[in-house]
């Protein structure tokens, strides 16, 4: 995982699978320590070809938190794999989505 700033959005990009264990710890550890340090976050998903259900447990858990918290995460890059899952859990409902890294940094409020 890479974590980046972009004009005060903290872009977290992620690689290979998020599975039950390691995985799913290791970008739940990431997403609270970006959360300490900024309100707008983007989890780019493009380099992510499998999420099982701990993935999607991990990303549902830490979204309620950072709400919770007046933070807010957005989705972006996700392969048709990605998409079909959050489509078929309703999990689409939930997050916002966007087919970029750009759409989604550019759909937070200026200066928020």
């Amino acid at each position: 995982m890479e974590t980046r700033d972009a004009g005060g959005v903290t872009v977290i990009a992620c690689q290979g699978h998020i599975t039950f264990g390691e995985g799913a710890t290791a970008l739940r550890e990431k997403l609270k320590l970006a959360l300490n340090s900024s309100r707008r976050i983007v989890l780019n998903l493009a380099g992510v070809s499998y999420i099982d259900s701990g993935g999607l447990g991990t990303m549902v858990g830490v979204y309620s938190s950072a709400r919770s918290a007046g933070a807010d995460i957005k989705l972006s890059g996700l392969g048709q794999r990605l998409r079909d899952v959050l489509q078929v859990t309703k999990l689409v409902t939930v997050f916002e989505v966007y087919d970029s890294e750009q759409q989604a940094i550019a759909a937070f409020p200026p200066g928020a």
